[in-house]
């Protein structure tokens, strides 16, 4: 009935029985899921609010509403994954000629959800939810192309979250990494549901990725506002439809990737093993056919946010924009001929490794030009210091020197020296956090206003800004030094003393990161206590120049009471300052929007419960939940009632409304925009 799953798969048992520290700890942290489950669950309850989620969130198909929940799962993430840093750092700070108290099969497990984490449940999550939130507002469009696809993408994603979460509380994650290489993960070597928690988790997010990329191509292909040509495209949406276009032909190869292991692991198929026919090499290609386009995936939305938070808080048009429209496709199109650089030192020729090696660093040349085209922006502009502003030049200063230690690493004698060191996490570190954290970040902190009508507290901004580029800077350089002495990666006991220092400052830098993942939530809870004195109703507080900006924070459910026509880059400034803004429209018409379904969370939960039961072998779970897909997929094709209508009358009083609190607002300069004068209406500027 239960298949494989027994009482010994429960962390607290395991710790009942055997009360070692590092068992402790695992059981810890299982209670800690178990007890904010309980504790989320009872308030909730408590609030009487569940009716409200499930048909204002849980079920609802619009866009803004979706990219929320994809920031609110990556947040969540985050600070698991950010746990599982510190410990790391700790257990190698201490594991100096010692075992320290994690044991190596838990260490190991713990440096695979971390990777596994940050990158497919915190980082897509976070971009993939900016993108849905400010793709449309930015094209004037009503909502994605296909809607009930993108609940979809969020349940599926929070189905493999779900996985992951539950790999803490009933039995135990990979070991193998968060790339999950054979023959780490084979059945051979690795028998338990560790791998298989991977496999599953990983595949929900990629498919949902990957229904994310083909939505978003089509929506910037066939919902751009009249007018808006290819060239006047905000930045940022450039940047998504790149991501998305390398979501579309990247993802599929690591689902087939996943699938063949499964196909491995359950079957007794041998796709990946050498010594029956397989080949290792094959998972490897595939990984990373995947790998090396995910990390422009990764990089590329971030570099959107930059363009538009340079241009915003610099009071200057972007500086090179159809540069930066090249560059960016150039940087699309490159990522996919270099992934033979993680094979350098795996038996191929010089010459093939000269081939790829200068391949890596022709990538450097589009993305210099960003960097330079971000720094003209800045020059004799009125440049203001906001946090958004501070992380997207720290983001400049750290990514320059990451981009140095990638020409190293792109150097294949180089590469051999620093191979499978800290040299390598320094570098992937150095590009990743500043490359999309900060972005994220940024893109947070510069949207959040238009997203919920107040602005979130500044001086938080700055305390968080200071702790994530000191921490950032203590975690990591020291990793460089540790590096190129020798120190070998995710090592689980350090035998030379002489590193101790610097893991001892590695430590230091995470708690110091850890600290500023503690002040981002800080600076939520206090800028919603304070929400009324920061309020930003009217909807331009830093006098921006895209589309989002042209309608109240937050926006209505369609977005624009008229879909906008567009004749400039920049839309909305061209009309601010032209005094067309804020008018009302000539007609308003009814808006048909797509209406709410339960269809997304049916088959996120049902996914989730599918891989659950094929992890422990549950195979009448599994069934069933195949079963629910296919039958929820079914009813939603027969439903008829799938649209509703938003009357003229209704439409014309929110934005009859709106126009008449704008009327009322006083306009603030940019040199107040941190001040609770500002009600969101920028003051017009010659």
């Amino acid at each position: 009935m239960l298949g494989n799953l027994t009482f010994d798969a429960l962390p607290f048992v395991r710790a009942w029985h055997s009360p070692s520290i590092n068992e402790i700890i695992g059981a810890g942290a299982g209670a800690v899921v178990i007890i904010g489950a309980i504790c989320t669950f009872a308030l909730i309850t408590r609030l009487g609010k569940w009716r409200y989620l499930w048909t204002e969130w849980m079920t609802s198909v619009d866009h803004k509403k979706i990219g929320i929940m994809y920031v609110l799962i990556a947040f969540v993430m985050l600070s698991r994954a950010l746990m599982e840093a510190v410990l790391i750092r700790m257990q190698q700070a201490v594991a100096i000629q010692t075992p320290g108290f994690i044991e190596p099969n838990h260490f190991a497990q713990l440096f695979s959800t971390h990777g596994s984490i940050m990158i497919f449940f915190m980082a897509m999550p976070f971009l993939t939810g900016l993108i849905n939130y400010v793709v449309p507002l930015q094209i004037g469009a009503r909502d994605v192309a296909f809607p009930s696809l993108n609940s979809v993408s969020l349940w599926l994603t929070a189905g493999g979250s779900g996985l992951m979460m539950a790999s803490l509380v009933v039995g135990e994650f990979s070991t193998g990494g968060w790339s999950g290489y054979p023959p780490y993960t084979e059945l051979n070597y690795s028998g338990g549901v560790g791998p298989d928690y991977w496999i599953w988790a990983v595949t929900l997010s990629s498919l949902g990725s990957m229904f994310v990329g083909i939505n978003v191509a089509v929506t910037l292909y066939k919902l751009r506002a009249p007018g808006m040509s290819w060239m006047r495209m905000p930045l940022f949406c450039w940047t998504s439809l790149c991501t998305a276009i390398l979501m579309i032909f990247a993802m599929p190869a690591l689902t087939v990737a996943t699938l063949l292991l499964a196909a491995d692991r359950y079957l007794g198929m041998h796709f990946f093993t050498d010594s029956l026919g397989g080949n290792m090499m094959n998972y490897v290609n595939l990984f990373w056919l995947f790998g090396h386009p995910e990390v422009y995936i990764l990089v590329l939305p971030a570099f959107g946010v930059f363009s538009e938070v340079v241009s915003a808080f610099s009071s200057k048009e972007l500086y090179g924009y159809t540069s930066l429209v090249l560059a960016t496709l150039a940087i699309a199109v490159l990522s996919f001929t270099v992934w033979v650089h993680h094979f350098f030192t795996m038996g191929q020729g010089a010459n093939v490794n000269a081939v790829f090696g200068i391949a890596t660093m022709i990538i450097g040349i589009p993305t210099g030009v960003k960097i330079y085209d971000w720094i003209w922006t800045m020059f004799r502009g009125e440049v203001r210091f906001t946090p958004p502003m501070l992380f997207s030049i720290a983001f400049m200063v750290t990514f320059v020197i990451g981009g140095f230690t990638g020409i190293i690493l792109a150097t294949p004698p180089l590469d051999y020296l620093v191979h499978n060191t800290l040299f390598l996490v320094a570098h992937f570190h150095n590009m990743l956090i500043p490359g999309l954290l900060y972005g994220m970040i940024a893109g947070y902190q510069y949207w959040f206003p238009k997203a919920f009508g107040f602005r979130l507290s500044e001086r938080w901004g700055r305390i968080a800004f200071v702790c994530w580029v000191v921490g950032f800077y203590l975690a990591f350089m020291p990793l460089y030094v540790l590096g190129a002495a020798g120190m070998a990666r995710r090592t689980q006991e350090v035998f030379d003393p002489t590193f101790r220092p610097w893991l001892i400052a590695a430590l230091c830098g995470a708690l110091v990161l850890f600290a500023g993942l503690a002040s981002l939530f800080i600076q939520l809870w206090v800028s919603i206590r304070d929400r009324h004195a920061n309020g930003v109703p009217v909807g331009d507080p830093w006098d921006a120049r895209g589309l989002e900006w042209a309608t109240s924070s937050p926006p209505p459910e369609y977005n624009f009471a008229t879909i906008p026509h567009v004749s400039n880059l920049d839309a909305f400034y061209w009309r601010k300052r032209n005094n067309g803004a804020y008018h009302p429209a000539d007609h308003y018409r009814d808006i048909t929007l797509p209406g709410n379904t339960s269809m997304g969370v049916i088959i996120g939960v049902a996914a989730a419960f599918c891989a659950f039961g094929l992890i422990w072998h549950i195979w009448w779970l599994a069934g069933l939940s195949v079963l629910i897909i296919l039958g929820s997929w079914i009813a939603r094709s027969f439903s008829r009632d799938t649209e509703r209508i938003v009357s003229a009358a209704e439409v014309e009083r929110i934005d009859r409304a709106w126009l008449a609190q704008a009327a009322a607002a006083r306009p603030v300069p940019r040199q107040l925009e941190e001040n609770a004068a500002n009600e969101g209406l920028a003051e017009w500027m010659a």
